[in-house]
């Protein structure tokens, strides 16, 4: 609930943009970024506002051509940007937090249960780079699997083409958060995810959340709904209303960094 005193606690006006990083924001981020070099050309810019303009970016939904000129030139932000969704960094970052999250909140840090669900997302145009990857009928809609704890911070997520139906994307998706998260045993899911090409290709056993006997329209469910609600925080970026991307592997990145700062002004709110 919103008081006076959450309010002040959580003010940005004294920032320069509200997208920007505090001193407390940035202090779990800091030793996940490439080192200066001890050799080379040094660097002309801060790594913090190279972090600070990916986030603009990401929250506003602005062009990189509009960048504002406050923040370093938009090809050197692009160029680490690049970096970092080559090199996965997001993703790592989201791994770490998602651990010392759990920990401070007195859980264990790797999770036993998951939700899993999707959300398709309309992209701008087509790109030449990413039709190739689609049926024609669902060229200009991706759909994003994600599978998150039972508190809604995103474990897992593969972006893929509207065209793969829930159950065909669960089995990928399991798979793909073994690796960081192996002590998973169930996972959540609604009734697009029954079947049994969902028990044939997923590690981990899904058990399917029904609705009530005798419902009528819409009820949240028990355990889908924290997956809504990361969807949601998800959508507070203006970058993610669309999949703008001209490639799935910068869609995945934002989605990964939209995570991770959910997590870093939680934490950092609670020191």
């Amino acid at each position: 609930m919103w008081t006076p005193a959450t309010r002040a606690q959580h003010n940005r006006d004294h920032l320069r943009y509200s997208s920007d990083l505090t001193d407390a924001e940035w202090a779990p981020i800091e030793p996940v970024l490439p080192k200066t070099a001890v050799t080379g050309r040094p660097r002309a810019w801060p790594m913090r506002e190279i972090v600070n303009a990916v986030l603009f970016i990401l929250r506003s939904g602005c062009p990189w051509r509009m960048l504002p000129d406050h923040f370093p030139p938009r090809s050197t932000v692009w160029d680490w940007f690049r970096r970092f969704r080559d090199e996965r960094l997001f993703e790592g970052l989201g791994h770490r937090l998602v651990l010392a999250d759990r920990e401070r909140c007195g859980r264990h840090a790797s999770p036993s249960a998951a939700v899993m669900d999707s959300q398709t997302a309309r992209t701008c145009e087509r790109v030449a780079g990413r039709a190739a990857t689609m049926a024609p009928s669902a060229s200009s809609v991706a759909k994003r699997h994600a599978l998150v704890d039972t508190d809604g911070q995103l474990l897992a997520l593969v972006v893929g083409a509207a065209s793969v139906q829930d159950r065909d994307g669960a089995g990928p998706l399991a798979r793909a958060s073994r690796n960081r998260f192996p002590f998973v045993e169930r996972i959540f899911a609604d009734r697009g995810y029954q079947g049994e090409r969902v028990r044939q290709t997923s590690p981990v056993p899904v058990e399917i959340v029904r609705p009530r006997p005798g419902q009528i329209g819409f009820a949240v469910q028990p355990r889908r709904w924290v997956v809504e609600r990361t969807f949601a925080w998800l959508g507070r970026n203006r970058r993610l209303w669309k999949d703008a991307e001209a490639t799935i592997a910068s869609s995945t990145a934002f989605l990964h960094a939209a995570a991770a700062n959910v997590l870093i002004r939680r934490i950092a709110s609670a020191e």
